[in-house]
């Protein structure tokens, strides 16, 4: 009789694992901002009919929340996949060993740069760091080494560098250049009378109300204020032969080890990888710049092929982010 209980105990637990295999659904962690973000995510229920459950980041979290969650969950994942709106986030988990490794095959077309070499993440849908110019100012600069040219003393701009995509832009300068050649330019700054703002949003306003006259910001900062009317106008700095390119933010899906619905997972990420994906983000009010050449975009949002892109490792920049912030906290209390 017990003999009998326990075969039908364990044949309940093969049922029961086989329909957690079969199940129709997939859980995805989100950073992207969700008001971008949503709306492919329903589309991808509509087209394929398995239920996505998303979990957003929120305002408060500042595109932490999700990323901390995905790290406490380790032992247990309870996520499939997870949008990261910068490729440093989707780093950090692989070095975490909380992602897996998957090539989709929409990945092909985006260039090996954007993308980690063994599928651990894939970049997609790109915000590029570029400037916004107050179309008064009597010239108009074409570098962010203007921060330190004497002519824009007191007259430029920039986020905190302690925080968000500045961080990764002076990460990225690190790699780039050399310890030396950055640390100089930080010192720069202060030298010649830099703003230090709290946001990149608030760096593109106070260029367009023309109390300074040029910033460094993500896309989304000046294309929404183009949009508006405001009065900036879209550099891209460092376009000129030899020079480093501007550094490009993109998305980055990550599969994560262990999620309880692998297969839906994969499904979900050659959705997100899709050139169809990066048409409906570049067209929406995110503007995102789609990473596979030929995409179709409106006439503000550039196509990747036309740009000088900064060429760096985004695991190097995401160790070097960790290594420079005892350099950015005491840049920032002096």
């Amino acid at each position: 009789m017990l003999r009998s209980h326990a075969l039908a105990a364990i044949a309940g637990l093969t049922v029961l694992a086989g329909c957690r295999s079969l199940s129709n659904e997939v859980v995805v962690y989100v950073s992207e901002d969700q008001v971008f973000s949503e709306p492919v995510l329903k589309d991808f229920e509509k087209e394929t009919g398995i239920r996505v459950k998303a979990v957003f980041d929120t305002e408060e979290a500042k595109s932490t929340g999700v990323m901390n969650r995905l790290i406490a969950e380790k032992d247990n994942p309870r996520a499939d996949v997870y949008w990261a709106n910068d490729p440093i986030r989707a780093e950090l988990l692989r070095q975490k060993g909380i992602a897996a490794a998957y090539v989709s095959p929409n990945a092909a077309g985006i260039p090996d740069h954007f993308k980690d070499p063994q599928g651990y993440w894939t970049g997609f849908s790109a915000r590029a760091r570029l400037l916004v110019v107050n179309p008064a100012a009597k010239a108009k600069p074409a570098s962010i080494l203007a921060y330190t040219d004497p002519a824009w003393k007191a007259k430029s701009v920039i986020a905190n560098p302690l925080f968000g995509t500045t961080t990764a832009q002076v990460a990225a300068l690190f790699t780039v250049w050399g310890d030396g050649k950055a640390k100089a330019f930080l010192d720069s700054l202060k030298r010649n009378g830099v703003k230090v703002s709290t946001s990149n949003g608030e760096s593109a306003d106070l260029v367009a109300s023309g109390e300074f006259e040029f910033a460094l910001v993500d896309s989304d900062d000046g294309f929404s204020r183009a949009k508006q009317g405001k009065a900036v106008e879209i550099v891209y700095p460092d376009q000129q032969e030899g020079g480093i390119g501007c550094l490009i933010v993109p998305n980055a899906v990550v599969p994560i080890h262990g999620g309880p619905n692998g297969a839906n997972a994969k499904r979900l990420i050659d959705y997100l990888l899709s050139t169809e994906t990066e048409r409906k983000l570049a067209f929406s009010d995110a503007a995102q710049i789609p990473l596979h050449a030929g995409v179709e975009t409106p006439p503000l949002v550039p196509r990747i092929e036309k740009l000088r892109t900064m060429k760096v490792s985004y695991s190097d920049v995401a160790r070097k982010m960790q290594e420079i912030q005892p350099i950015l906290e005491k840049w920032a209390r002096e």
